[in-house]
């Protein structure tokens, strides 16, 4: 991996993102890709690195994210109608060649999902023993201790020393857990409840955690937002040791963590109608052709607007934010991976729209 990448994997990582690593694993000549080629997918679409030029790229962009989806690793061939007749039983994703060069290339995508990003609020054995114990699990661990001391907490991934859940990298995806067992419950629950965290929880008998939702009511939460609090949080387990609670707790969440969806940027499914267009991009918004000379630049798209679209000629997906080639055809617009597509469906629309019959 080159020093580039390797430095964008570990930010992403280190922002919880999930992305995907692709690999030339083998080539025919002529083909431009070499063994050991590699780029990073992130879950947007973007790519960085080089495999194989634009043929590949819109082909890994979709293998990326159906990786990203399953959480399954992907062996794509690109290669000629015979090659993938001899690969069609081996379980692997088979994409006619499109390029000019006419070579072929083997790629695998693997998917790199974040590991759960769980942040502990307090000062007590609870959260010492959380910390070690999802350590263990690799998980990225984040002790918030409200003037508190670093070295207190050797097996954090991080210390936050003032009650900072921005600080402390709070997100969606963020588990949080308050076990000051007294000392500051209320505070950090309201805190956790004003970020966008999948899970608060609080560790405290039940008649302690029912005062800690009492005087959140008392300050105007509504019970639609008291109703993301877990308290108490963890697998009733009955009556037992802290170190025990604590693994009730950390069953839960792999629970609670295990159950969700991937966090990964894509559409729901749904069906494609003519044109030929991905469920992401049925309502594609109309783009000038951005080879001509003079042309605007593209304006930024709304948050629902679809991403990508399916090149007519070869079914390759082209993003359209960055799609060079662009044709109108009785007011729909279509994208194209290279310009040999572009001029093939300028030439003879009606072969590629016609829908095919069995």
């Amino acid at each position: 991996m080159t020093e580039d990448l390797l430095e964008l994997s570990q930010e992403l990582s280190r922002r919880g993102e999930p992305f995907a690593l692709a690999t030339v694993v083998w080539r025919r000549a002529p083909s431009s890709a070499q063994p050991g080629n590699q780029a990073i997918v992130t879950a947007a679409g973007k790519v960085r690195g080089w495999l194989s030029g634009a043929c590949a790229d819109s082909v890994v962009i979709r293998e990326a994210r159906k990786a990203l989806e399953s959480g399954e690793p992907q062996l794509v061939l690109l290669g000629s109608p015979e090659e993938l007749a001899a690969r069609a039983d081996d379980g692997i994703s088979l994409v006619p060649m499109q390029c000019q060069s006419e070579g072929a290339i083997e790629l695998f995508v693997q998917p790199v999902l974040p590991k759960p990003h769980l942040v502990m609020i307090g000062r007590t054995p609870m959260v010492s023993t959380l910390t070690s114990l999802a350590k263990t699990l690799g998980w990225r661990t984040v002790v918030v201790d409200d003037r508190g001391d670093p070295d207190a907490h050797p097996d954090a991934g991080l210390v936050v020393t003032t009650l900072d859940l921005e600080a402390a990298g709070v997100g969606e995806n963020s588990l949080v857990v308050v076990a000051t067992q007294g000392q500051y419950d209320e505070l950090a629950v309201d805190k956790a409840l004003g970020t966008k965290a999948a899970f608060i929880g609080l560790i405290a008998s039940r008649k302690r955690a029912q005062a800690v939702l009492d005087w959140l009511r008392d300050v105007d939460y509504t019970e639609e937002a008291l109703a993301r609090v877990k308290a108490p949080a963890g697998l009733d387990l009955g009556s037992l040791k802290h170190e025990e609670i604590a693994v009730g707790v950390l069953a839960e969440l792999v629970q609670f963590n295990a159950a969700r969806q991937p966090s990964v940027a894509a559409s729901p499914p749904g069906p494609a109608p003519e044109p030929k267009v991905s469920t992401t991009a049925a309502d594609a918004p109309a783009a000038p052709d951005r080879n001509a000379a003079g042309a605007p630049a593209a304006a930024s798209a709304p948050a629902d607007a679809p991403r990508d679209a399916i090149d007519p000629v070869c079914d390759m997906l082209v993003d359209i934010a960055s799609a060079r080639f662009v044709s109108e055809h009785e007011g729909q617009t279509y994208y194209f991976c290279c310009p040999a597509c572009k001029k093939k469906f300028e030439a003879d629309p009606a072969r590629y729209l016609t829908p095919v019959t069995a």
